[in-house]
């Protein structure tokens, strides 16, 4: 289905990223013949890949990169990564380029609570065209792009919308991500979007004041 969607784009020597439902066989063929790259998460759909890649990873000396996230929304964030061409020649998958294993630890600031979560993944890039670092920033383009879908499946309950029809379905969509893209430039380290949202119920006021259609709007806005 991803293939007919990407025969209109130019897509020559870019990254594609995809989650766990790409990670197709068929997909990754397609793009490295268009001279495109893929960088793909590997779970439990792919069953075979996912076991060779864990246990390639099982027993793992220092990552290969580490970067430390600036304190946001109240938790630092580390993440580590460990990438590897021991696979490439082993893996039924085409065009292995590296595997790699990203490993991501939360520290909650006021509570000190602590979380960490794994991802496996794969690309055709090798070690020579993408460093572990860019290999992680490729992945976090990625899931930055998610974390919108995120926020306006949850806060404006999308699945559950009844506008269906014509372009209804695009044009909600489009106002949806232009009030989230307003809201997260007004965000404060501790505020979510689903709390600035209830605040805006409450005060709509300030509503004119995100928009920038009162005096002394920005003011207002970053007061709030």
């Amino acid at each position: 289905m991803a293939i007919p969607l990407l025969e209109g784009c130019d897509i020559a020597g870019k990254d594609v990223t995809g989650d766990a439902l790409l990670t197709q066989r068929a997909l990754a063929t397609y793009l490295v013949e268009q001279q495109a790259h893929y960088h793909f998460t590997v779970k439990g759909n792919q069953p075979a890949l996912q076991r060779d890649i864990a246990l390639l990873f099982q027993t793992r000396a220092a990552a290969d990169f580490v970067e430390v996230a600036p304190p946001d929304h109240g938790r630092v964030e580390t993440r580590r990564i460990w990438c590897s061409t021991a696979l490439n020649t082993y893996l039924d998958f085409p065009h292995v380029g590296q595997v790699f294993l990203i490993e991501r630890e939360s520290i909650k600031k006021h509570t000190g609570k602590r979380s960490r979560e794994t991802a496996l993944g794969i690309t055709s890039r090798t070690p020579h065209q993408a460093s572990p670092q860019r290999v992680l920033a490729v992945n976090r383009g990625h899931w930055a792009i998610e974390s919108v879908h995120y926020i306006i499946d949850w806060n404006y309950d999308k699945d559950r919308s009844r506008i269906r029809t014509g372009f209804g379905p695009e044009n909600i969509t489009r106002l949806r991500r232009f009030a989230v893209g307003i809201l997260k430039s007004f965000q404060k380290p501790a505020h979510t979007i689903a709390e600035m949202m209830r605040t805006l119920c409450f005060r709509t006021r300030l509503v004119f004041a995100y928009l920038r259609m009162t005096k002394n709007s920005v003011t207002e806005a970053r007061a709030a």
